[in-house]
């Protein structure tokens, strides 16, 4: 069973910074890719960040420059360092993860955890 929990969301001022933390259970980290989306309200979930196995990261390009995802193994922990946060970034953060299952693609999600930036 995968498990996927999301922590260090919060309210903040614009120009601030937030850390946002997930840890991964169920034998799914080391390998795999981790991402982080978000769903601001009456939008579709879209791709912020995700890191792969090796390192090697992409970003959302409304986020570039702002935002930095990393993970530690040991730990089965992926973070996004958020800096100089805008309104536009509220929504809520939602952990991701994925294998295949006989080549299907089986997707896991966290919980999320609500950012909100105030102007």
């Amino acid at each position: 069973q995968v498990h996927l929990v999301e922590s260090g969301g919060g309210l903040v001022q614009a120009g601030g910074s937030l850390r946002l933390s997930c840890v991964a259970s169920g034998n799914i980290f080391s390998n795999n890719v981790m991402a982080w989306y978000r769903q601001a309200p009456g939008k579709q979930r879209e791709l912020v960040a995700r890191i792969g196995s090796d390192g090697s990261t992409n970003y959302a390009d409304s986020v570039k420059g702002r935002f930095t995802i990393s993970r530690v193994n040991a730990e089965s922990t992926v973070y996004l360092q958020m800096n100089s946060l805008k309104p536009e970034d509220t929504a809520v953060y939602y952990c991701n993860t994925w294998r295949f299952i006989r080549a299907v693609r089986t997707d896991y999600w966290g919980q999320g955890t609500q950012v909100t930036v105030s102007s």
